[in-house]
């Protein structure tokens, strides 16, 4: 298994990099947030899990961490993916090896301790329960197990753990460039003697967010998107730029 290797060299660039990106390939990103999500108790970790559709997840989720969140991010990816892409040591990633069942139980287990431990810092996991991408109107969602058994891991040692779901989704809408919006929902907090076993609650996370998924397909669908938050404005695509240039020699006419 890769651990995490954290540098904040690295964390730097890569939240530099990573609006660098958004900005090039992206209109826009935008961001929808329930009540409670920045008003979390720092002293008890958090779980985001997120569909998985997008080759982009990893990056928002660092973008997020530093615009929302006074936070260690963690978050697992494939093993032989990481091994390609080391430098995500340095930011927080850790590895999973499904062609390796065995090694899962070690991987949650270090999912659960980074979690439980001491820090000034709210602890975070971004953890996509699908275990691989898969198209963002696909139903039924099929969760796996590995998030309800971190969550049953940390609450061994600590009194309570957060989950929040959030959910992304690619539009193309009025621009040449598409937008990326992503929506938080109020954190709940589970406390051990609530914990409804890993069943049960990996049920509830995909319900959860299949419903979400629903709201904010019919936010943007309807073009109620007032409410949310633009962490990044795109560059000007090229039909734009042609406007302005066009613009500019109707008034250098005049």
């Amino acid at each position: 298994m890769l651990k995490v290797r954290r540098s904040r060299l690295y964390t730097m660039w890569f939240g530099w990099y990573s609006r660098r990106q958004f900005r090039r390939y992206f209109n826009s990103v935008q961001v929808f947030t329930e009540p409670g999500v920045q008003e979390m108790e720092l002293r008890t970790p958090v779980i985001f899990y997120a569909n998985h559709a997008y080759w982009w997840d990893g990056f928002w989720s660092q973008l997020c961490t530093e615009e929302f969140f006074r936070q260690n991010l963690f978050i697992i990816i494939e093993y032989e993916q990481l091994k390609k892409h080391r430098f995500f040591t340095r930011v927080g990633a850790f590895s999973i090896d499904r062609s390796r069942p065995r090694s899962i139980p070690v991987t949650l287990a270090y999912a659960a301790e980074l979690l439980a431990s001491e820090s000034r810092r709210q602890n975070a996991l971004w953890i996509f329960p699908q275990g691989r991408m898969e198209p963002t109107d696909k139903r039924p969602l099929v969760f796996l197990r590995g998030t309800a058994s971190v969550v049953e891991r940390v609450l061994e040692r600590r009194s309570g753990i957060y989950l929040v779901s959030v959910v992304s989704r690619i539009e193309y809408l009025n621009e040449q460039k598409p937008d990326l919006f992503l929506s938080f929902r109020k954190p709940q907090l589970i406390l051990p003697e609530e914990y409804p076993g890993s069943e049960a609650l990996t049920a509830a996370m995909r319900d959860t967010t299949e419903e979400h998924l629903e709201e904010l397909r019919r936010k943007i669908i309807s073009g109620r998107t007032e409410g949310a938050r633009v962490l990044v404005k795109g560059t000007p695509s090229i039909n734009r730029r042609v406007e302005d240039i066009r613009r500019f020699l109707r008034m250098d006419k005049e």
